[in-house]
């Protein structure tokens, strides 16, 4: 259960991260938003990145071995950066229609998968 609720919450992390790093990209769209400087833009997207941290942290404190949970900090650390190259996957193909996946994406996503697969080998 632990795992699963660790899982949850660095995907939740890692979608606000995301919207704080990239989503401004998107905003400025926004006839309101492309008015902005960059100072405005940099506080804005802290503002999202804190709710980053509300998960993030909880997550690795839940999750770590350390603290009773079921991974390492190695295990952590992997598992935050595969679920980000997801969840930042999933946003680019749905907020920026203009991106898409090709043959190298997939090569790099099955490395990927198999890199956690030796991570987590016993």
């Amino acid at each position: 259960m632990k795992s699963l609720f660790t899982i949850a919450l660095l995907v939740m992390s890692n979608i606000f991260m995301t919207l704080a790093w990239y989503g401004h990209l998107k905003f400025a769209e926004w006839k309101w938003f492309s008015k902005l400087g960059l100072i405005s833009i940099v506080l804005i997207s802290w503002g999202i990145a804190l709710f980053e941290y509300f998960f993030q942290v909880p997550a690795n404190k839940i999750g770590f071995k350390g603290n009773g949970g079921p991974f390492s900090l190695v295990e952590l650390k992997v598992l935050q950066e595969v679920i980000t190259l997801v969840v930042f996957t999933v946003f680019t193909l749905v907020v920026f229609k203009t991106e898409t996946i090709k043959t190298n994406h997939i090569i790099g996503f099955a490395l990927l998968i198999l890199a956690v697969y030796f991570i987590f080998k016993r």
